[in-house]
């Protein structure tokens, strides 16, 4: 379906929700995927003070610059083009006068106005999210548009370099111009620079930049363009406010005479402000693309298979896919705008100004560590762990970012697991425990035929039973956010006869709904389950044996060391068992849904002895640590699969029933009572009232080894504590982000004390930050009811608790026989 849109494009992209409030030290501006991940650096100073920065750190060559004719002044917009500068008589080098940034989940804004004259100028980065269309998603391109508004002629300037293409300067790169025409399938005739490698170096990395693809950087055929030496080009657009329309044909290295490739436009607005007596405003869109194939390789069932980008099905060819998505700017904004704007009014009313912000500057950074492969009927999302080890398709990544995708679209989420339930269903994988990643180190999914994955066997059953029921019953509710599913009228139509072919997407490239495919979400969760029912089964069967008491063993948190006994671990694992029994139930296998259930029941008793506190005032970090104290980040888990809603208890399993089964409840002993919730509200309460006693100035601490903390984790926590309690801690995360002394993109690992810097090791741009969505996946859980178990918290102020005394006592009193352990 289409409809008509506002005429005005330029205002498109000046929609933002609300201005700003935080200020966090780094800003997305072109974040698509793990290699076209461009971020600005400092950004509490001015853009020009500074290059802007791959994900990693390390600056890329990307200049923005304006030029007043009238008055032969450039302004450096966007990155250190000053030091290319020099003084001369034809131009004087000046700067604007900053005014901010803004930001949603899809767009940065930087804005700036020209002393002395009525001229400002915006750059809108738009890396769009759409939800509704997974197609548009997989395009590994973003837009940045150029805003002039005033009375005075101005001209623009954008150039980039061979660092887009490599992360080894040392490297010889590349390059070309293509120029298009207008006919049916294009709107607009482009101009295109594409650059990349001499010797690309497949599926390698250095430094965590990819060592293959190219990158493209596309504009109106009506701009101006050059490239060459970095000095002369630059000096050249300061002294005459445009370009000479020549390519540079001598390749070399990325920084043998700096080659560069720009793009210029000037823009009238003298003459059209006079026509109309009124200030003028004009803009031009630029696109940024980075192409690879293949994107991956992978060990699938059919063997180890290079892997295609999704986007290639539906093309002929890329410079087809450039110019469709220059044309789909329309439609890209339009929805890009459409999520943000529900992300916003949902965060707000699930938090706060400062939540709307968190949770939009999580969200480009979650799906900047995906890539979309697959085929239009079997999409697959690879994701990169970013920065922490570059695992592949990490399952304990994938979990604390789930809760994005749970409010985003769902379905994105079955993409997600599919390679990891492909996989080991295929036999690659030798242990009866979830596999940890997919492989050491992305873009290459060889799998660990050996077994010698990180060793994390509770957690990553845990993860992704936990996972699974919440995807079963996201498909069963279908209850993410209505996000329009309409397009503009001017959207173009998809001619690749894979789209003719596809069941997923229509004609203008949007999912097909449930209804459209003739079938509902519950016989899709049905199918989905019943194909892999194998492997939750078994690994089930290794939590029952494993999670109630843990091993020595690493969690999630593997910076803090391996620790056996773990208290939450532990609860991960019998809130999988508990997954199990409703997974059990989607297939008609009710023998395996009632153990389960008497299992986890029997489970989660004994771990209420083993792991509380003996004043019974909080968790405590392992069983047999005395003294200690954890965040239960895992209680999550059990509000969001529903486990949590009094109105849904029922009976517990009958005796006869349970010991019919071949398997017997540890002790060969039954559950016979009648429970009206999973984990009892105590358990609830005492944890937001012990978070409430031990926050800290940034936040809290993620147990009593130390000071720092996991934001991800934070968000968990704080989804299942009173609203006081909750508010405290987001108010103290917002803090953080606008004081925090770190450098990168936003960590997930940070000291809640001091500047509120890395701890070490140095997390960031990771895609847990989807965690941050915790709030809104909860209140979507359970056909929007998930909250309303929880009500309870808010009845009475939290217990004011003396920390230190409580764990002085806990310390001096005798242990007490527990028994075997």
């Amino acid at each position: 379906m289409r409809l008509c849109l506002w005429p005005a494009l330029t205002a498109l992209c000046l929609v933002l929700v609300n201005a700003s409030s935080l200020t966090p030290p780094v800003l997305p501006l072109i974040v698509r995927n793990p290699y076209l991940s461009i971020w600005l650096a400092r950004a509490r100073d001015a853009p020009w003070e500074n290059w802007p920065i791959f994900w990693t750190g390390s600056t890329v060559g990307f200049a923005v610059i304006a030029s007043v004719p009238e008055t032969k002044t450039v302004y450096p917009l966007l990155g250190r083009s000053q030091d290319f500068l020099r003084k001369s008589s034809s131009y004087e080098v000046s700067f604007p006068e900053y005014d901010g940034a803004t930001f949603d989940a899809s767009t940065t804004n930087l804005t700036y106005s020209i002393p002395g004259s009525d001229v400002k100028i915006t750059l809108s980065f738009l890396s769009p999210i759409t939800p509704t269309s997974t197609f548009r998603q997989s395009l590994p391109a973003s837009y940045l548009t150029c805003i002039v508004e005033g009375s005075t002629d101005v001209s623009l300037y954008v150039d980039i370099n061979g660092e887009w293409v490599s992360g080894n300067r040392d490297n010889k790169i590349e390059w070309g111009l293509v120029q298009t025409k207008k006919d049916d399938s294009a709107k607009t005739p482009i101009k295109t620079w594409s650059i990349t490698r001499r010797n690309e170096q497949l599926l390698t990395e250095f430094f965590d930049h990819a060592e293959w693809g190219t990158i493209h950087i596309s504009a109106p055929a009506d701009v101006e363009h050059q490239s060459g030496e970095s000095n002369y080009i630059r000096r050249h657009f300061a002294q005459h406010g445009s370009l000479k329309n020549e390519v540079d044909d001598t390749y070399r290295g990325i920084f043998e005479e700096e080659p560069i490739f720009a793009f210029s436009k000037t823009f009238k607005l003298k003459e059209k402000s006079n026509e109309s007596s009124s200030v003028a405003q004009d803009s031009v869109v630029f696109t940024f693309a980075l192409t690879q194939n293949p994107v991956v390789q992978f060990a699938a069932a059919r063997g180890l298979t290079l892997m295609r980008p999704l986007w290639d099905f539906y093309f002929s060819g890329t410079h087809e896919m450039l110019q469709f998505h220059y044309d789909d700017y329309e439609t890209a904004a339009y929805l890009a705008s459409n999520y943000s704007e529900q992300l916003a009014k949902d965060a707000y009313a699930s938090g706060s100004q400062d939540y709307q912000d968190i949770a939009a500057l999580s969200a480009r950074q979650v799906l900047g560590a995906t890539q979309f492969s697959g085929t239009p009927d079997n999409p697959i999302i690879f994701l990169k762990e970013i920065s922490s080890n570059g695992n592949f398709q990490t399952v304990d990544v994938i979990f604390p970012a789930f809760p994005f995708f749970l409010y985003t679209n769902p379905q994105w989420l079955a993409y997600l697991l599919e390679p990891l339930l492909e996989h080991q269903l295929s036999g690659q994988y030798p242990n009866d425990y979830s596999m940890h990643d997919l492989g050491y180190h992305f873009p290459n999914a060889t799998g660990h035929g050996d077994g010698n994955d990180e060793y994390m066997p509770v957690e990553e059953c845990g993860d992704m039973l936990i996972m699974g029921l919440a995807l079963v019953n996201a498909l069963k509710d279908d209850p993410q956010p209505q996000f329009v599913r309409t397009v503009p009228e001017t959207t173009l139509t998809l001619k690749s006869e894979s789209v003719k072919r596809s069941f997923l997407a229509n004609e203008y490239g949007m999912d097909r709904t449930w209804e459209d495919l003739g079938t509902t979400g519950e016989k899709v969760a049905a199918r989905w389950i019943r194909r892999s029912y194998k492997l939750w089964k078994q690994w089930t069967g290794y939590l029952v044996r494993e999670s109630l008491i843990p091993a020595n063993q690493l969690c999630t948190d593997d910076f803090a060391g391996w620790l056996a006994n773990q208290t939450n671990l532990a609860l991960k694992g019998i809130i999988g068992i508990k997954a199990m029994s409703e997974i059990a139930n989607v297939v008609g296998e009710t023998a395996d849904s009632k153990w389960y259930s008497n299992v986890a029941d029997e489970y989660i008793d004994k771990w209420q002895d083993f792991g509380l506190s003996r004043d019974k005032t909080h968790a405590k970090l392992a069983y047999t640590w005395y003294g200690s104290w954890t965040t239960i980040y895992n209680l999550f888990a059990d509000a969001l699969l529903c486990f949590h809603l009094p109105t849904n208890a029922s009976p517990s399993l009958e005796t006869s029933e349970t010991q019919s089964s071949k398997q017997q409840p540890m002790g060969g002993e039954s559950i016979t009572k009648t429970k009206s919730t999973f984990i009892p509200d105590k358990i609830y309460q005492i944890q937001s009232d012990w978070y409430h006693a031990v926050l800290q100035k940034y936040g809290l601490p993620l147990d009593s080894r130390h000071l720092y903390t996991k934001s991800d984790w934070e968000f968990f926590a704080a989804a299942v504590t009173s609203e006081k309690v909750r508010t405290e801690i987001l108010q103290h995360v917002a803090t953080w982000v606008n004081e925090t002394a770190t450098d990168r993109p936003l960590t997930d690992l940070y000291e809640t004390e001091g500047d509120g810097g890395f701890p070490g090791p140095n997390f960031m741009a990771r895609p847990v930050v989807g965690g941050h969505f915790a709030f809104l996946a909860l209140e979507r859980a359970c056909g929007g009811r998930a909250s309303e178990g929880l009500k309870f918290l808010d009845e009475t102020a939290p217990t004011e608790i003396d920390v230190e005394q409580a764990l002085r006592a806990e310390i001096a009193i005798n242990q007490p026989d527990m028994g075997e352990l």
